[in-house]
C-alpha cells in the first residue's frame, strides 16, 4: 500500500477513534464541554460511539496491513462514510436549525470540515496513484 494512502488511512483512524471514544463515553459534561446537543436517551450516540470506533479500528487494519494480511477498510470506504457523515452534518449546519453555543458550532463545523477535507485529499491520493 502507498505510503501516502497508509497515513491518511491511520489519520482518518485516529478522527474515528477519538470521535468513537467520546460518543461511548456520552453524558452531559462531554455534551457541554464539546458544546453539542445533550439527550438523556444515551443510546444512539453510544451506539455511533461504537460504529466510529469499530471504523477506526477497521482503519488501522487496514494501513497495516501485509499484502496478504487480513483486510480492513479500505480507502474507498472511508471516503464513502466520510463524505456522508460530513455532508450530512453541513446540512444540519447550514439549515440554521440546530440551537448550539459558539464552541459547538466551532467544533461541528470544524469536525464537518475536516470529514469532507480529507474525503477530497484521499480521492486526489487515489488517483494520483492511478
Amino acid at each position: 500500500m502507498a505510503r501516502s494512502v497508509s497515513v491518511l488511512l491511520t489519520i482518518d483512524a485516529a478522527i474515528n477513534l477519538l470521535l468513537g471514544i467520546l460518543l461511548l463515553a456520552f453524558c452531559r459534561p462531554i455534551a457541554d464541554f464539546m458544546g453539542v446537543p445533550y439527550t438523556s436517551v444515551t443510546f444512539y450516540p453510544t451506539l455511533l460511539g461504537a460504529v466510529l470506533f469499530g471504523i477506526g479500528i477497521a482503519l488501522i487494519i487496514e494501513s497495516r496491513r501485509p499484502p496478504q494480511g487480513l483486510v480492513g477498510l479500505g480507502l474507498g470506504g472511508a471516503v464513502a462514510i466520510n463524505l456522508s457523515g460530513g455532508i450530512v452534518l453541513l446540512t444540519w449546519l447550514l439549515s440554521g436549525t440546530l440551537n448550539l453555543p459558539l464552541r459547538g458550532r466551532i467544533f461541528l463545523w470544524t469536525l464537518a470540515l475536516i470529514l469532507v477535507g480529507l474525503s477530497s485529499i484521499e480521492l486526489l491520493a487515489h488517483y494520483r496513484k492511478r
